[in-house]
C-alpha cells in the first residue's frame, strides 16, 4: 500500500494579521486555501500547516523529517527566518524533500540559497490581469490547467528575473503592460525537486482560484515524486564483501 504524500504548508502569516485589506480576503490565512486546494486535488495527501510565529517557525527536525513536500509563502519577514532553520530546510531539499516556492517567496533565504543568485525581478502593483501560458503542455504540473490560465487581478512580476536557467520551464506570464515573466520554473538540487510559481499576491484572492490551486497541487505531486536514492551505504552487518564478481573458471 502506497504511503500518503506528507505536505507541510508554510506561511509567514503576517499580512493576514496586520493588514485589514488582506484579513478580509484571507480571514483564515493564505495557508488555508492553499492547503484546501492540495487536499481537494490530491486524495492521498496529508497536509499540516506551519507559520513563522511558531517555535522554530514550525519547522522542527521532526516535522521536516516527516515532510515529503514543503510549500513556502513569505514576503515581509524574510530576514526573520532563522539561518539554522534555513540550513535545516536546505539539507532536507538536497536529501530529497520537494519544495514549492510561491510568489514573493522568490526572495526568501531558502530560495536564494538554492538558486545561488539574487532572485531579483521587476514588479508593479496595480491589480492588472495576468495571463499564464503553458509552454510545456506535457509536463505533469500542467495537467488539467487551462490554456491560458487567466488571473483577473495580480501584482506584475517582470523580467529580468535573476535566477539560473530553469531545468524545466512550465509557464510564462504576460501582463497588461506588455511584460512577460518566467513564472513556472522547475529546478533540481541534490535529490530534491523545486518548483517556483509566481501568482499569489496577498492583496488579491488568487489562492482561492481553482486553477491556481490545481497548479500548486500538481507541483506538490511532482516535487514529491523522486525515488529514494539507491546509492546509500549498505546496511549489511556481516563481513561479506559488498562487491560481487562473476565466477571465472
Amino acid at each position: 500500500m502506497a504511503r500518503s504524500l506528507r505536505v507541510t504548508v508554510w506561511n509567514e502569516n503576517l499580512h493576514e494579521q496586520n493588514q485589514e485589506s488582506v484579513k478580509k480576503i484571507y480571514p483564515k490565512g493564505m495557508h488555508t486555501p492553499i492547503a484546501e486546494g492540495i487536499e481537494r486535488e490530491l486524495a492521498d495527501a496529508e497536509v499540516r500547516i506551519a507559520t513563522l510565529d511558531e517555535p522554530e517557525h514550525g519547522l522542527t527536525e521532526k516535522v521536516l523529517a516527516a515532510t515529503d513536500v514543503l510549500t513556502w509563502w513569505g514576503h515581509a519577514a524574510h530576514e526573520q527566518v532563522e539561518d539554522r532553520i534555513v540550513d535545516r530546510v536546505h539539507d532536507r531539499v538536497l536529501d530529497g524533500m520537494g519544495l514549492v516556492v510561491l510568489h514573493s517567496g522568490h526572495k526568501s533565504k531558502i530560495f536564494m540559497r538554492l538558486m545561488g543568485t539574487t532572485c531579483r525581478l521587476r514588479w508593479r502593483e496595480m491589480g492588472e490581469r495576468e495571463v499564464v501560458w503553458t509552454v510545456s503542455p506535457s509536463h505533469p504540473i500542467a495537467a488539467g490547467v487551462p490554456q491560458p490560465l487567466v488571473i483577473p487581478h495580480q501584482e506584475m512580476y517582470g523580467e529580468f528575473f535573476d535566477i539560473p536557467p530553469p531545468d524545466e520551464l512550465v509557464f510564462i506570464s504576460s501582463f497588461e503592460g506588455g511584460e512577460v515573466f518566467r513564472g513556472g520554473c522547475c529546478f533540481y538540487r541534490g535529490a530534491g525537486r523545486i518548483f517556483y510559481f509566481s501568482p499569489g499576491h496577498e492583496e488579491y484572492p488568487v489562492y482561492f482560484q481553482p486553477e491556481v490551486q490545481r497548479v500548486i497541487a500538481n507541483a506538490v505531486a511532482w516535487c514529491g515524486g523522486p525515488s529514494p536514492a539507491n546509492d546509500l551505504p549498505s546496511t549489511r552487518t556481516d563481513n561479506a564483501p559488498h562487491l560481487w564478481f562473476l565466477n571465472r573458471d
